[in-house]
């Protein structure tokens, strides 16, 4: 398809600043075709290393929690790390989001393992894609046109992915940006500062706490009774939990009833010791 930009109104090389108030002369229109391929069975993806050890953390919380109430279906592609490919004016791109989720997709061919996804060729474009900020000159705002194209770029333009996330481990700052009018626009959180996303029928937000010997900012689903999803370790203690409760209960009822049989006693020894059969009451 050929696709022609919205008009920027910022530089190719400037991060967003989404509080900048500076107006800044709009970018000349570039039209541009993209094409979507599949890849090569020989063809070698890079594979180069997270910026850091929580990378991969956060992404598997997200999926964890998702998984572990059910709410992974055999259509869905949930994924971090994972190569998106398009083919921009006879040039491959392939971008690597921190996490991912589409709703739908093709099943791979039988005994191959899925490494990459071109959408519209294999299945659904993304819905959803998110980036951890990592230290690299604000790649994750780039909207550089040429290859290497920037990342903000290849998602708002060449993608078309409807919500773009953005967060900042160390911080907990979290941005969620939604496209409109073919730009993404930054959304404003509820009052307990989560978001609710639509597509997947849940909220997004921070949560901070300890996990997998991280101590810092997650990202969290809650669902539409804003009921924080657990993730495995959580559900298990919770199962333990109401197993220790229904415990005591059964514990407290067997004491009860102890104690009514204590009584009772009591009272047929009161009773024959002044000459009364308790098994023979007078009606």
């Amino acid at each position: 398809m050929t696709v022609t930009p919205v008009p920027s109104t910022r530089a190719d090389s400037e991060p967003l600043n989404p509080g900048a108030t500076g107006a800044i002369a709009p970018q000349p229109l570039v039209t541009f075709t993209v094409t979507w391929e599949k890849l090569p069975d020989d063809f070698k993806l890079d594979n180069p290393p997270v910026d850091n050890t929580g990378q991969p953390l956060l992404a598997a919380a997200l999926r964890e929690s998702l998984e572990v109430t059910g709410r992974i279906q055999p259509p869905m592609l949930i994924a971090g790390n994972f190569g998106i490919c398009a083919t921009l004016n006879d040039t491959l791109i392939i971008k690597a989001p921190d996490w991912l989720y589409i709703p739908r997709v093709a099943e791979p061919e039988p005994s191959r393992t899925r490494k990459s996804y071109t959408p519209n060729l294999e299945g659904d474009n993304p819905t959803l894609v998110m980036e951890f900020l990592s230290d690299k000159d604000d790649e994750e705002y780039s909207v550089r046109r040429v290859p290497p194209v920037g990342k903000w770029f290849f998602y708002e333009q060449i993608l078309q992915v409807p919500i773009y996330v953005i967060f900042e481990p160390e911080s907990g700052l979290l941005e969620v940006y939604r496209l409109t009018n073919g730009h993404y626009t930054l959304e404003q959180p509820d009052f307990n500062g989560r978001h609710w996303i639509e597509e997947m029928r849940l909220f997004l937000g921070t949560w901070r706490g300890l996990k997998a010997d991280r101590e810092g900012y997650w990202l969290r689903w809650w669902d539409e009774q804003e009921q924080l999803l657990p993730w495995g370790v959580e559900k298990v203690e919770a199962v333990q939990q109401q197993a220790e409760l229904e415990r005591q209960r059964a514990e407290e009822e067997r004491q009860r009833a102890e104690q009514e049989r204590q009584r009772a006693e009591q009272l047929a020894s009161y009773l024959r010791s002044q000459g009364i059969d308790p098994d023979h009451l007078p009606q």
